[in-house]
């Protein structure tokens, strides 16, 4: 099953994505559904078989306020092949991204000044279904709602200058995420999607789940060592090579540009940017 959340005569509601179309649910927080969840999942699984699809809707974000997002550091063994300076990490580094940062399909990713080198990050990433914590690798995917895409944007002048990731990956619209949320039962397997990320139709990331230093499983292991995971809190597993920051010279996002990150079996999510300056 998939699910969205849209905004529908002034209103807000989670729907089921059907062959039909987006049936509404009477849920209006994608949390409420998760929390409750085989109960939600039923309720959800009964609106799409009963209910007629919407005839007019606008996609939000997934979900919009999550606990937390928490976002792998460097977990793609290629990272070795662009950058000589690499330090493949020994155990799973995370960053947290400001909820506040969370922005859905289509909406712009606002760039706030003209000194900014703005980049692109596709990700696969996981929403929490119920409370984890002291979670072993071998039960961590019963933890797992679903699945979606994100695009961890990025500032790298502050990112690097300051070497903080809350202020280059933290800026309001720097997380899009969507389209959708696949339930895990359409994903059994999530190290074998393929991650692609276009700009401006040009493919500039292109690689395989497989591909991952520390897999789901480790990463839930991992966090929930230290940190307690809730009900929709959202887990990306990392980028693979390719961001704009290592190519030769730097390709960084500019406004007018168009991205589009996808993930196998979920789709894609495309962000248009925009200057958040006057000219």
């Amino acid at each position: 099953m998939r699910l969205v959340t849209v905004e529908s005569s002034g209103s807000i509601r989670v729907g089921v994505k059907t062959d039909r179309g987006i049936v509404l649910t009477d849920y209006v927080d994608m949390k409420q559904l998760i929390e409750e969840g085989e109960s939600g999942i039923a309720k959800a699984r009964e609106a799409a078989a009963n209910g007629m699809p919407v005839g007019s809707f606008r996609l939000l974000a997934p979900i919009g306020t999550p606990s937390k997002v928490l976002c792998s550091g460097i977990n793609y063994a290629a990272h070795s092949y662009e950058d000589p300076d690499a330090k493949l990490p020994q155990e799973h580094s995370v960053f947290a991204k400001l909820p506040s940062a969370i922005i859905g399909p289509e909406e712009p990713i606002v760039i706030p000044t003209q000194d900014c080198e703005t980049d692109y990050e596709v990700e696969l990433a996981f929403i929490i279904g119920k409370t984890a914590k002291q979670v072993t690798r071998g039960q961590a995917l019963d933890y797992v709602f679903g699945y979606t895409v994100m695009n961890d944007v990025s500032e790298r002048a502050r990112q690097f200058r300051l070497q903080h990731e809350i202020i280059g990956k933290g800026f309001d619209t720097f997380c899009p995420i969507g389209p959708e949320i696949v339930l895990k039962d359409e994903i059994p397997d999530p190290s074998q999607l393929r991650v692609r990320c276009y700009v401006n139709g040009e493919l500039r990331q292109d690689s395989l789940t497989a591909d991952l230093i520390f897999s789901v499983p480790a990463i839930i292991e991992s966090l929930t060592r230290f940190i307690t995971l809730l009900p929709g809190d959202i887990v990306s597993t990392g980028t693979p090579a390719g961001c704009g920051a290592f190519l030769n010279p730097p390709q960084y996002l500019k406004p007018g540009d168009q991205v589009i990150v996808e993930v196998d079996k979920i789709g894609q999510l495309a962000n248009p940017v925009v200057a958040g300056w006057r000219s």
